[in-house]
């Protein structure tokens, strides 16, 4: 086990005259994390106070350099910590933002008798190989898998494996080391990549076991989702309008709401639901992908938090809300009432064309004047450096869009994407002597 970081814990968002306890919540996110100013921003449309416990010696805001240091590699002294400081002032929740800190929160909620999902089912969403054996005992529809260990011979592992099928990391998230093989060679080539990918993980078990799976055709949605008390709200379904066949998995366009038939939607509800049951998921957030065919709807993840990148924005096309606002409130003890939206959203997460030194993105005004498109964001900046899937983990940027119809928006996203240009430097290696 890697020597772990020391976490800060920092207020960072603005306290409305007469906040209580009751408006209080803990954010438990890593050092850099996307999602934590989302949270912020929801925390104050909301009158909230959170309290953000992130990576690091200094909080992610420079003003609060302050903060409560604990270690995530010492969980009873990270917990005790926490502990403290609702002795100080209470929690109404704790959220864990990634999959890295879903495991903390639901132990601390657990240990402050505030609403949470039992520990062994955030741990089984968060790790595919026990994720994917638990729903197979369980009868909920997942590919067929092999569990893999990387540091025993292969061949005699993968005697019965079915081609074509999927090799993945089992606590990696984004597609990140997701390779599709063909065949014996193509196989083992992808299992040294992976290799490659996550030999610096933390955890020793997750630097030598992969997962490989039959690859299952069809067209996938992803799915956001609230839980309270076991019960299942659907707050959005995602259609994936472009193929996801690989070799690597790359997700791009996001549409909402989804064009599949109700029937098939209805499905979709209660797949995901019953393998949120099967973990013992109860309580927050689901995130959960999907693939639709002629045989019914399988589940290729259900994870125990939001949505990644910016793509939470969708969810104020189609509640009112946007995605951390449903959180909190749901930690804060409420229920909002959903405003469903007319016609269509979507959003593209522009995909890295190829490895370099990003010079500049060209064409990003020419994106911004295609009617329906609301926003482009383009996320890395000149001079960094470029790594696509299956190594990179992040996207370019981001193109929003809002229309008549779903249609609509896919077609202005696609006009967009076609406006920009990515011009990228080739990355030369030094090699001393």
């Amino acid at each position: 086990m890697a020597a772990a970081v020391p976490v800060v814990v920092a207020a960072v968002a603005v306290v409305a005259a007469g906040a209580d306890s009751r408006l209080r919540v803990l954010l438990i996110a890593p050092h850099g994390s996307y999602r934590t100013a989302p949270f912020i921003d929801a925390a104050h449309r909301l009158k909230a106070e959170v309290l953000i416990a992130s990576e690091g010696r200094h909080s992610l805001v420079a003003a609060q350099a302050q903060g409560l240091h604990i270690d995530f590699s010492d969980a009873v002294g990270a917990l005790r910590a926490i502990r403290n400081e609702a002795q100080l002032r209470p929690f109404a929740g704790i959220i864990g933002t990634d999959d890295s800190s879903t495991e903390l929160a639901a132990q601390a909620s657990m240990q402050l008798n505030l609403p949470h999902n039992p520990v062994a089912a955030v741990r089984r969403a968060r790790r595919k190989d026990m994720g994917r054996a638990h729903l197979t005992r369980q009868g909920v529809p997942v590919p067929r898998h092999w569990r893999l260990d990387l540091e025993r011979p292969l061949a005699p592992q993968i005697e019965d494996i079915v081609y074509p099928c999927v090799l993945k990391p089992v606590a990696l998230s984004a597609s990140r080391g997701v390779i599709r093989a063909d065949n014996a060679y193509e196989f083992f080539r992808a299992a040294a990549r992976i290799g490659r990918i996550i030999a610096v993980a933390d955890n020793e078990e997750e630097r030598r076991i992969i997962l490989a799976e039959e690859f299952v055709p069809g067209a996938e949605v992803a799915v956001e989702g609230l839980l309270t008390g076991g019960k299942l709200d659907i707050l959005a379904i995602f259609d994936k309008p472009d193929p996801l066949n690989g070799p690597y998995f790359e997700e791009t366009y996001y549409i909402t709401p989804s064009r599949h038939e109700p029937s098939v939607q209805a499905l979709i509800h209660e797949r995901v639901a019953e393998a949120c049951a099967a973990y013992g998921l109860r309580e927050g957030p689901i995130h959960a992908e999907c693939r639709i065919n002629a045989h019914g709807v399988w589940i290729l993840e259900v994870a125990a938090r939001t949505i990644g990148g910016l793509c939470g924005r969708l969810l104020r096309f189609g509640t009112g809300f946007g995605l951390e606002e449903l959180v909190l409130t749901h930690a804060l003890g409420h229920k909002p009432k959903i405003r469903r939206s007319e016609g269509g959203a979507g959003v593209l997460m522009i995909p890295t064309p190829q490895a370099g030194i990003l010079r500049r993105v060209e064409g990003v005004l020419a994106a911004e004047r295609v009617p329906y498109v609301e926003e482009v964001i383009i996320d890395i900046r000149e001079g960094y450096e470029l790594v696509p899937l299956p190594e990179g983990a992040n996207y370019l940027g981001f193109i929003f869009a809002r229309a008549p119809t779903a249609r609509a928006a896919e077609a202005a996203l696609r006009a967009a994407h076609a406006c920009l240009r990515v011009i990228v430097a080739p990355l030369y290696q030094v090699q001393l002597l």
